[in-house]
């Protein structure tokens, strides 16, 4: 497939994390035998020529993925929107026999990439006209090949669910709004500016008492109606209220809304302290996320891979994520969809275009702001099982509140099923859980215990406090959990209730969903960590680092960080490893220390092997090693499962606290027989999951036969596809399978299945 390999450059415009897919295509482009080049300063860089084009090495990208901004550069050029600079820039690509060009930015570098590749071939007809290349040269250099991939802190580009950025600019906006609220020693509003998608999302993250988007304006008399909802607020003992105003925020006859317009109608209204705060550049800078460092890593290989698979009848593309995949969209087709979009009158259709997931976050959004609640004799409890984890709360938060908005009454069981035994349940209301999304751990308690020896005096207390629904949140102990309650219903009539459980674990191994809570807060914390033990070696030379990590018999943590992370190995229970495994490993290192790169690390899942523990594999590097590097070793521990939730955890968090409390709801209707709950069908318990792009639902029965019992993980696993990518960057000489690469999807199609 691949025996044409052809040259081909990289070039990209400032945003935080594109390092990442630069690191990734110069290495994978290395990989497949091709020349590299960078392109310096954006399109000038390829208008200029000289030594703004360069040879790219492997040695030349390490060491960059903590790093923010594009250590290529970038710049705007008036140059190349003209034909002149076109030609001039065709002129340099043709001379270093260019063909293949790889571009990081938005879509309006997308834009122009792809009228440069349709205007190729009159351009090279003039340079030969003129002179200035051969037409042996024009020859060689017959068509032009673009791959595109995405960077935009504001997610507005259709047919992607993330672009690259902006995963990190969340958590750099979280950081700025936790560090707010916590100076709200007396009763305060603040309210702060941010673009767009990025006002909304951190609205959900931070729990936002109202948010104002260009795509959605507030109804006429929004402004008696916020005051209301403020004093109400205040009224229930909140000290602290945030508003969220997007930048372009307008009111339905068109006016701009902005935050100073807020702090005067609030301060002149109700007499409030009020503070706004604009964020401005700090969104875009910073270290990345362990998110954006994997995705652009992706992104950088199925680039490639689509450049060498291109021939001169494909389409510019532009390579996206959908779910946990990586897809190829036609370029101008997205391009297309997105200038129509901005033209549409009405708003929510253009979002919908825009971003799948921004109609989800919107009507979540809408769904907790509301407090009027309808009668309803439902008693709903909710629990944390398992070990704590960041998110936990934030599922909490949501669910209590959905529970309410829907009438139904939440009860809180403190300590997992040992407080459902012992009869350690409350009422819990809107109050008590305000301020819940940005804290880790869990606020009700939790434990390991499984209900199994304890069923008859849960059946009792569910009888007692007269519950009617179920909700478990928690790891695979709440996915255990949640089967012996539901096999117990053949003898226990009580526990014939409609069940959901929320995967809430670091570890990532609960059956039924590709993504729990709590495991993106850990994989940066990992990350995180990472970075400083590399950096701790910066005056020294010839350093190898062994880190273990948690997730028990399940790899995700060791394989995600060691890719977000540029680790040189990753051990893992799921892949099998050996004597001449780590011999291979030992060597790699000492031939990496013959280069400028003399750091190395390796990542250790803590129960990838019972034999080769994280000692033994310290003491072999260290021995082997000797003369040419030394080893120092790191256990992460528990700081794993603590911390502040990451956006995505606390996001993700509330839309499944919430989803699961409308589909508890929806059930209970279903399971109500002549004045009585009772809920005894496979599809009655079910595990709410993340399958791809959705939210799903599955019988907690059927999951069964996809669970390894014994080492606590799924039978199936999606992210074990992604370990060679990890190899690949790492310098191992080993066989990418393509098997299974993304194919051409196109746009519209994509979104017709979705409306329907």
């Amino acid at each position: 497939k691949w025996a044409n390999r052809l040259t081909h450059s990289l070039f990209s415009n400032l945003l935080v994390s594109m390092n990442a897919a630069v690191r990734a295509t110069v290495r994978v482009g290395l990989y497949t035998g091709a020349k590299v080049f960078f392109v310096h300063e954006g399109y000038q860089g390829l208008v200029d020529g000289g030594d703004h084009i360069r040879p790219a090495t492997w040695e030349s990208v390490s060491m960059m993925l903590q790093l923010g901004g594009t250590v290529i550069g970038s710049a705007r050029s008036k140059d190349f929107r003209t034909r002149e600079g076109r030609m001039m820039a065709a002129r340099n690509l043709v001379k270093l026999g260019i063909t293949n060009l790889c571009v990081i930015g938005g879509d309006g570098s997308l834009t122009g990439a792809n009228e440069f590749r349709t205007e190729w071939s009159g351009l090279l007809a003039d340079l030969v006209k003129g002179g200035k290349i051969t037409e042996e040269e024009a020859k060689k250099s017959s068509h032009l090949n673009i791959v595109g991939m995405v960077g935009s802190i504001d997610n507005d580009f259709c047919g992607t669910d993330m672009t690259i950025g902006t995963d990190s600019a969340l958590h750099r906006i979280i950081e700025v709004v936790d560090a707010i609220t916590t100076t709200a020693q007396r009763s305060e509003v603040t309210a702060a500016a941010l673009p767009q998608y990025l006002a909304l999302v951190t609205a959900l993250a931070c729990g936002a008492d109202w948010v104002f988007i260009p795509e959605m304006p507030p109804d006429e008399g929004w402004e008696n109606h916020l005051c209301r909802r403020l004093a109400d607020q205040r009224a229930r003992g909140s000290r602290l209220n945030v508003i969220i105003v997007a930048e372009g925020a307008i009111s339905k006859d068109g006016k701009p809304i902005t935050s100073e317009q807020i702090k005067k109608l609030v301060t002149d209204r109700l007499g409030f302290d009020t503070r706004t705060t604009v964020l401005g550049h700090v969104q875009r800078g910073g270290t990345p996320s362990a998110f954006d460092r994997i995705l652009g890593s992706r992104m950088g290989v199925e680039a490639v891979m689509a450049l060498l698979e291109a021939t001169p009848e494909t389409p510019a593309c532009v390579v996206s994520l959908s779910g946990n995949q990586a897809i190829r969209l036609p370029l101008m087709e997205c391009v297309q969809v997105v200038r129509q979009c901005i033209s549409l009158t009405f708003f929510f259709f253009s979002l919908f275009l825009m971003c799948r997931s921004f109609e989800n976050n919107w009507n979540t959004y809408k769904l907790l702001a509301h407090i009027n609640p309808p009668d309803s004799n439902i008693n709903v409890a909710i629990m944390n099982i398992g070990a704590p984890c960041a998110g936990m709360n934030a599922a909490v938060r949501s669910a209590v509140r959905m529970g309410i908005i829907q009438g139904h009454t939440m009860l809180a069981v403190h300590d997992g099923f040992d407080g459902l035994a012992h009869g350690q349940i409350e009422p819990i209301n809107w109050n008590s859980v305000s301020g819940w999304t940005g804290k880790g751990g869990s606020n009700l308690g939790t434990k390991r215990t499984l209900p199994s020896k304890m069923l008859e005096q849960i059946s009792l207390n569910i009888a007692k406090f007269n519950i009617h629904a179920l909700v478990i949140i928690g790891g695979f102990e709440a996915y255990v959990g949640g089967l012996e309650l539901v096999q117990a219903r053949e003898k226990y009539e009580e526990m014939c209730i409609p069940m959901v459980v929320i995967p809430a674990t670091v570890s990532n191994n609960v059956p039924g969903s590709d993504f729990s809570i709590g495991a993106d807060t850990a994989l940066n914390t990992i990350t995180s960590t990472c970075d400083r033990i590399k950096q701790s070696a910066a005056g020294t030379k010839r350093r190898v680092f062994i880190v273990e990590t948690m997730g028990g018999y399940c790899g995700y943590l060791a394989t995600m960080a060691g890719l977000a992370a540029g680790a040189d190995a990753a051990y893992i229970f799921e892949d099998k490893f050996n004597i001449k495994d780590l011999e291979v490993n030992v060597e790699h290192l000492i031939e990496k220390m013959k280069t400028t790169v003399k750091r190395g690390l390796i990542l250790r899942n803590e129960n990838c092997n019972a034999n080769y523990t994280t000692d033994f594999i310290f003491n072999l590097y260290s021995e082997e090693g000797k003369g040419v590097f030394d080893c120092r070793k790191n256990v992460l521990g528990h700081m794993q499962q603590g911390g502040t939730p990451t956006p995505f955890d606390r996001n993700f968090g509330t839309k499944m606290g919430a989803k699961s409390v409308l589909w508890l709801t929806d059930k209970l209707k279903e399971c109500y027989r002549h004045g009585r709950i009772f809920a005894n069908t496979p599809d009655s318990a079910c595990v709410l999951g993340m399958r791809k792009r959705a939210l799903t639902f599955q019988a907690l029965t059927e999951l069964k036969s996809d669970t390894d019992f014994e080492h606590r993980i799924p039978h199936t696993q999606w992210w074990l596809k992604i370990r060679p990518i990890m190899k690949i960057l790492a310098k191992y000489n080993i066989k990418l399978d393509t098997s299974e690469h993304a194919d051409m999807e196109h746009v519209i199609k994509k979104r017709s299945a979705l409306g329907k």
